[in-house]
């Protein structure tokens, strides 16, 4: 029996199958659907927000130019999240050549939202813990906790393969226990 498929990604296949037909509003469409996701999953790659804008828009401006080069709709997400991965990536390894600063702490988890004080205090701890995994650790979680993909489509959009996700997710895990015991 196959899966449901997330409502967003159903959309987003049409949408992405419009845009290739040259759909203006197909664009904003798809724009306004994945923008803001690929904003956070930039932003606990890198750890700030202006360079996690940064580096997404530059993902959607190739995103755009190469869209006609992805074979299968359905595939958009992973595609997607792979290019705005390597971005990062790419950004994080240029910003370490220029300076060897430190990654700011992750401090954005506030209870204006309405959220229980405890719960965010737990989502600040847990923000934190996350930020202290190496990035391939980080994106592996953000993508399989954060955006629900499968470990194939996490494969995808990391450019690793299957059996090095399931290691990083492993890890990952194993170091986020070891990091939360402690606090």
């Amino acid at each position: 029996m196959a899966a449901k498929r997330d409502t967003r990604y159903v959309l987003s296949d049409y949408l992405v199958a419009s845009a290739r037909l040259g759909e203006r509003h197909a664009w904003n469409w798809l724009y306004r659907l994945w923008h803001k996701r690929f904003v956070a999953h930039a932003w606990r790659l890198c750890g700030d927000a202006n360079t996690a804008q940064d580096h997404v828009q530059d993902a959607w401006a190739e995103i755009y130019s190469s869209l006609g080069k992805l074979s299968n709709d359905r595939a958009f997400a992973a595609w997607a999240y792979r290019i705005v991965t390597r971005k990062v990536m790419r950004g994080q390894k240029q910003a370490a050549r220029e300076t060897a600063l430190p990654m700011e702490v992750l401090e954005q988890a506030t209870s204006d939202d309405g959220v229980a004080k405890d719960e965010t205090q737990t989502r600040l701890m847990l923000t934190q813990a996350v930020a202290q995994l190496p990035p391939e650790q980080r994106a592996a979680i953000a993508l399989f906790y954060g955006q629900g993909m499968r470990i194939a489509e996490i494969a995808v959009a990391t450019d690793a393969p299957v059996g090095t996700v399931k290691t990083r997710l492993m890890h990952a895990r194993q170091k986020l226990k070891d990091i939360l015991k402690g606090e």
